[in-house]
């Protein structure tokens, strides 16, 4: 099922994004990876109701916040319930590459058990976001075998 907001045709699950400073958000995401701006609906007042981003294929979401709609960002409560995955090419590099525009290293990038080289970074906004490198196929079988090693299993 194909629905339309505007200029982006959705054919998947996007994440919305709830901010606080969208302008800044939209900025950051431009500069540690490398988003293009699609779309974006701004009141007189400069605070953006929608805008929507295109990083790599996927596209992202995202508003400032409006808290009289119970719109509220990370920042709100001190934390999120959910992580972003962005699949990319050099996870080393644009690992750096967001430090260097303002995320907060969580987790320096290292090989896992499931076949990705992955690191972890806050963004300044409160969103986690999980940076995958594929580096192995690994069936799923080997996977189980290596997560039971893993928890001492």
């Amino acid at each position: 099922m194909s629905q339309s907001t505007g200029p982006v045709a959705i054919q998947q699950i996007v994440p919305y994004l709830r901010v606080r400073g969208a302008a800044s958000a939209i900025n950051f995401y431009q500069r540690a990876f490398d988003a293009r701006e699609i779309f974006r609906l701004t009141e007189p007042g400069g605070r953006i109701g929608h805008a929507e981003l295109r990083i790599g294929p996927a596209v992202i979401m995202l508003s400032d916040e409006y808290p009289e709609m119970g719109i509220q960002s990370p920042l709100a409560f001190g934390g999120t319930g959910f992580s972003l995955h962005l699949h990319v090419e050099n996870v080393d590099a644009l690992t750096e590459r967001a430090v260097a525009a303002g995320a907060t290293l969580l987790m320096k990038p290292q090989d896992q058990f499931y076949g990705e080289r992955s690191a972890k970074v806050l963004d300044p906004l409160g969103h986690e976001w999980y940076l995958g490198q594929h580096i192995e196929d690994v069936s799923p079988e080997e996977m189980q075998r290596r997560f039971n090693a893993l928890m001492g299993q």
